[in-house]
């Protein structure tokens, strides 16, 4: 079943990276007490996923939080290591925090995982944004399959 706006985040425990290197954080953590816009990539170092979709959040944070937003998150079916090496190429740092989904858990319970084993990547998240207030989903962008459009951080700010 796949999570729409009104349901709250499930929790999940993924890895981010720090200064004592990689270290666990609840989904819980995340989101308790805060407005945060989630986006979701098939794969860091993708072609679209570095080229457009997080560039675009990583250039409006100050657009965002204008509208509300604490927080800007991105997640990916990735490692912690690979997270925050694009975090570094794509000088995300302090602007958007860089969430590793490693065992695509929290894609898998929010319904939005992608088999992508036909190109040799296995199960990762679909691509997508979401605007979570304190846990609860309030509104929920799906591209459809190969699509770059709903989840890009322009049509996230016109519809904060």
């Amino acid at each position: 079943m796949t999570i729409k706006a009104g349901d709250r985040i499930p929790d999940v425990t993924l890895m981010h990276m720090t200064d004592k290197g990689p270290q666990p954080i609840s989904t819980s953590d995340i989101f308790k007490g805060k407005k945060v816009v989630l986006f979701s990539v098939p794969g860091a170092f993708t072609p679209t996923c570095s080229a457009k979709h997080l560039p675009g959040f990583v250039h409006n944070p100050d657009k965002c939080r204008a509208k509300g937003i604490d927080e800007i998150v991105c997640v990916s079916v990735n490692d912690a290591f690979v997270m925050n090496a694009w975090a570094k190429d794509q000088a995300a740092s302090g602007k958007v925090l860089m969430i590793a989904d490693g065992n695509a858990e929290f894609a898998k319970k929010l319904g939005l995982e992608l088999d992508a084993s036909k190109y040799g990547m296995g199960t990762r998240g679909q691509r997508f944004a979401m605007v979570v207030d304190n846990g609860t989903v309030k509104k929920l962008f799906v591209e459809e399959p190969g699509a770059f459009k709903v989840s890009s951080a322009e049509h996230v700010l016109e519809n904060l």
